[in-house]
């Protein structure tokens, strides 16, 4: 059996119960922290809080070298670990094809997602939000301005008068995380005094919300990563009160549809 699970938002204790119980009782645990990481947990807070050793496996030892893993998953009970909820990246999927294929049996326990956690602590309804994007480093796409692959989501959804949730780019090898406020000057430079919702640290203790113009949030600081950015379409009025109750927006900037 290989199982995948999520571990939530934030630390070792993000994980649901039945996630936990898959740990403890594995064989082998593998985990990655290259498509994301809990920025309140290390590797070792993980082991010991479950009793286990962790073999973290690197892109290359996912991708290219995934027998490990699965030599493990034929042998016995094997899990592999992810941040956030697991199966939204195409490298695990890829993975759990590559199991059936050989015939172990795969599960999946889920966790908590930065969607969910952005509509939830937002207040904006998540039956209406459109196609997600991730915003790039600059250095990591080379063009001038923002991607294509940006403007055509966020253009696309705001014409059909729903949000966009944007995702900040990470380097969880280098440690390097884009903030809200590098993330909304970009935005703000194609899409000046639009509103913006800004979410930091969802999942842990103390997450902070924050609306108001891009241009705005680009000369505000909001402190630990992780961050992302909502750019809303149409208000529902309930959306609109609740951006103004739960985030600060400006009420002038909160028109519903």
């Amino acid at each position: 059996m290989l199982t995948f699970v999520g571990l939530g938002l934030y630390d070792e204790r993000s994980i649901t119960v039945e996630g936990r119980d898959a740990v403890r009782s594995a064989d082998r645990v593998f985990a990655e922290f290259y498509t994301s990481r809990l920025l309140g947990a290390t590797v070792e807070d993980l082991e010991s809080y479950h009793g286990v050793d962790i073999d973290v496996r690197d892109r290359a030892g996912v991708e290219r070298d995934p027998e490990p893993v699965l030599r493990a998953a034929e042998d016995g009970d094997a899990v592999f670990l992810t941040a956030g909820d697991t199966m939204i990246s195409t490298t695990h999927v890829d993975l759990r094809l590559r199991a059936e294929d050989r015939g172990i049996d795969t599960r999946i326990v889920h966790a908590p997602t930065a969607e969910s956690a952005a509509s939830g602590l937002t207040g904006l309804q998540n039956y209406r939000f459109g196609k997600a994007t991730t915003l790039p480093f600059e250095y990591a796409h080379g063009a001038d301005g923002l991607p294509a692959s940006v403007t055509d989501t966020i253009d696309d959804n705001r014409e059909r008068g729903l949000h966009t949730l944007v995702y900040l780019d990470i380097k969880a090898d280098r440690e390097e995380y884009m903030t809200a406020d590098h993330a909304a000057g970009l935005l703000a430079a194609e899409y000046g005094d639009t509103l913006g919702v800004v979410v930091a640290r969802a999942g842990s203790p103390e997450p902070l919300v924050a609306a108001d113009r891009l241009s705005a949030l680009a000369d505000r600081e909001f402190g630990d990563p992780l961050h992302l950015l909502v750019v809303p379409g149409d208000l529902h009025h309930i959306e609109a009160d609740a951006l103004g109750t739960l985030t600060g927006a400006p009420e002038e900037l909160l028109d519903v549809e």
